[in-house]
């Protein structure tokens, strides 16, 4: 596994963590006095969150795609649903990378 697809997977969960807790914990919290479900959800979603910002930081030394997206790649980090968009704009793989992979 190279490190864009584990950037993949670190921004699906902390976008996935960042909505749980957003529409789901902090309501809970608000309608019912009851932050269980926020300190559940928020310690992993810091953990994503960090995780997301020091690979987006180490493939920006690596990568040409990330060098002229990487502000918004940050800022898709604070936004609901912005690491999906993330996932599907800068690293879906491009057709050299496929036609690599068939290759024995």
């Amino acid at each position: 596994m190279n490190l864009i697809s584990i950037f993949r997977l670190v921004a699906f969960l902390e976008g996935l963590s960042y909505i749980l807790l957003l529409l789901v914990a902090v309501p809970i919290k608000y309608s019912s006095g009851e932050a269980f479900f926020v300190k559940m959800l928020g310690m992993p979603h810091g953990i994503l969150f960090v995780l997301y910002i020091a690979i987006a930081l180490v493939l920006r030394i690596d990568n040409q795609w990330i060098k002229n997206n990487f502000l918004a790649v940050l800022i898709a980090s604070v936004i609901p649903f912005g690491t999906f968009v993330v996932c599907l704009l800068y690293t879906s793989p491009s057709p050299r990378d496929v036609e690599e992979s068939r290759m024995p």
